[in-house]
Parts: structure tokens; C-alpha cells; sequence
């Protein structure tokens, strides 16, 4: 049984607890720190949407097609379908020439309140760009428009149905997430993601050995390493894009910039590269709701990992004890990482 991670407390007593595991490795595969078991497939889901997005720069698609800060950054983003997401998707697929017809990445109301908000108030719905994945999706499809021009095809056609495990696109998607984490992915689970793309059972020990690949290039081949190396820029440039208004991935990252990068996936998975370490995490929470447990778990790593100064210390503190107040505003209690995550 995995340990407990992030305890939820009430008035001081433990109501509720996140069992878990953690793993920190190195670029080579050595383990820094391991809790639970590192070792058993899980899907990493939305964690993993950065090493999807190595083939979007590594192949000159984005230069191709002009994609500056916001749209390399939203490639990599589980975004809240606040406006600045979905015009900035929709810029991204029309300097390839499409629009959000092309996207296979399924509808859903922003994550944020305010924006699904407006969209009902001018009684509009969504639509793909909207979706949290839109970024990553409009990445996908300007990698698809390239391989159609250099095949002479045509790029709308070519990129229909990209999301299947077998189309061109995807097969240069996987071969980036099987070659950043050194995993056999044709021999892993699979499974089908919220978004319609394929997801693979990867166990947390490749998935962190992954991140501090894409943290610091090592163990990438060189077009990948300065993919990586650009995506994190992007990202460091424009953090709103990753997650949007009040979100852990965005507060992290305007923070600490480079320094840092994060990433929530679904089911309670948190991934994270620490270049100035040369490490990565990878961060499972085993009951699968615990989200709010993940960013606890994650906050705990980076004070540890991270943390430098004050400015650092004053941050951390707001997102390693998150404060729970009831309907009156009086605080009731807090979610903290548990004591073995801490001494670990």
C-alpha cells in the first residue's frame, strides 16, 4: 500500500487523507527520492502535454508557421478556456491555415468560472477552443499541415482523423513521449484520453527520468533537447497560458520562471522538471480525486527542491498549506503534505 502524502485536516484532526506515490530522478535514471511504488504503470494523462509538444518545435513546424510565446506555451497547457486561451488556439491554427474546425479535441465549458459565465450570459456555448486542450490539439494539427506540405498534400485533408493511434501525426507524438521517457510504449497499456488521443500506462520512475530530460536536454537527442529548451522559454514568457487565472501551474511558473516547470495531469498526476537540479518528478495520487492533494504534494517538492530566498518561501507557503474556510469565510482546516512527505 502506497504511503499517505497530503492529509486534509479539520479543526487540527485528520479528516481525510491522499495516499500516493512520488518519484525524483535524474536524467539518467538514478532515483533521488522514491515513496510508494514507482513501478507501476499509470496514466499520465494531461501531465505528459510537453513532451508531446517536442515534435511541434522539433520538427520547424512552429517556425514554419510563426508560433511565438503564447501558442508554444498553450501547446503544453490543460488552459481554463479563459479568452486569451481560445483566441490564442485559433490564432495558432490559422497561421497553418485551418481553423477550429480541425480540431478532434471534443467540447467542454471553461474551467473558469468567469468565462463560462460570459459565454452564457451572451447565450453562446462553447466549442473545441474552449476545451483545455485546444493548445495541445492546435500543436498537433500545425505538425500535421507541415508533413502534408512537404508530402504535397493537402493539409486539411492530411490532418483529418490525427487523433487515431495509427495516423502520421500521432506516430510522431508517441515516438516523443516513448524516446523522452525511454519506455516501449508499443508493449504499454493504452488507453483513449478525454481529449481522444491515446494514453499510455507509464510508471513514474520514466515519467520523472522524462521530465529531467526535458529540464535539462540530457538524454534527448539534439533536436528535441532544443525543443525542449524552447518550450520552456515559451513557457517561463508566458505562464498564463498554461493554466490560466489563480492556477498552481501558472502562480509556479510567473514565479520562479524557468527555474521550475509543472505540470497537472488528470486523475491526481503532477509532473515537473527542475533544470538548476537536473531532476524530474513525477506525482501519483492514488485515489484519483485528489487534485487539490496533487498541487499540495507538488508545492512540497518544489519548497524543498527549489526554494531560495524569501520571495520563494512567501509563495510556497500559500501553496503547501492551503487554508479550507467554510460559506462564512471562518477558517476549518487545511490540506498539508503528511510527515513522511516531508521528511522524505
Amino acid at each position: 500500500m502506497n504511503p499517505v502524502l497530503v492529509n486534509v485536516l479539520r479543526g487540527g484532526t485528520v479528516e481525510s487523507l491522499h495516499r500516493g506515490a512520488l518519484a525524483i530522478v535524474d536524467a539518467d535514471g538514478a532515483v533521488h527520492t522514491a515513496l510508494g511504488d514507482i513501478d507501476n504503470p499509470i496514466f499520465p494523462r494531461s501531465a505528459v502535454k510537453a513532451l508531446q509538444a517536442l515534435p511541434l518545435v522539433a520538427s520547424g513546424a512552429a517556425e514554419r508557421f510563426g508560433l511565438g510565446d503564447e501558442s508554444l506555451a498553450l501547446a503544453c497547457a490543460s488552459h481554463s478556456g479563459e479568452p486569451a486561451h481560445a483566441q490564442t488556439a485559433a490564432a495558432t491554427l490559422a497561421a497553418a491555415g485551418l481553423d477550429e474546425s480541425a480540431l478532434e479535441c471534443g467540447t467542454h465549458w471553461p474551467y473558469n468560472e468567469a468565462a463560462s459565465r460570459a459565454l452564457a450570459r451572451h447565450r453562446h456555448g462553447p466549442g473545441p477552443l474552449h476545451n483545455n486542450c485546444s493548445g495541445k490539439h492546435a500543436g498537433f494539427v500545425c505538425v500535421g499541415c507541415l508533413m502534408a506540405l512537404q508530402a504535397g498534400r493537402e493539409p486539411a485533408e492530411f490532418v483529418r482523423g490525427y487523433v487515431r493511434p495509427d495516423h502520421p501525426v500521432m506516430r510522431e507524438i508517441t515516438a516523443a513521449l516513448a524516446a523522452a521517457t525511454g519506455c516501449d510504449l508499443d508493449r504499454a497499456p493504452r488507453g483513449t484520453d478525454g481529449c481522444s488521443i491515446p494514453t499510455f500506462g507509464i510508471a513514474l520512475r520514466p515519467l520523472a527520468r522524462g521530465f529531467a530530460r526535458f529540464g535539462g536536454g540530457q538524454g534527448l537527442a539534439p533536436a528535441h533537447a532544443a525543443a525542449a529548451r524552447r518550450l520552456r522559454e515559451a513557457v517561463a514568457r508566458a505562464p498564463f497560458m498554461v493554466g490560466g487565472s489563480g492556477r498552481f501551474d501558472t502562480r509556479v511558473m510567473q514565479h520562479f520562471g524557468e527555474r521550475v516547470f509543472c505540470k497537472v495531469g488528470a486523475e491526481g498526476v503532477y509532473c515537473a522538471a527542475l533544470p538548476t537540479r537536473g531532476l524530474g518528478v513525477a506525482i501519483k495520487i492514488d485515489d484519483g480525486q485528489g487534485a487539490r492533494a496533487a498541487e499540495v504534494a507538488m508545492a512540497a517538492v518544489i519548497e524543498a527542491l527549489a526554494q531560495r530566498d524569501e520571495a520563494d518561501a512567501r509563495l510556497m507557503k500559500d501553496l503547501v498549506r492551503v487554508p479550507l474556510k467554510n460559506w462564512n469565510g471562518i477558517e476549518v482546516g487545511a490540506i498539508q503534505p503528511a510527515e513522511g512527505l516531508r521528511l522524505a
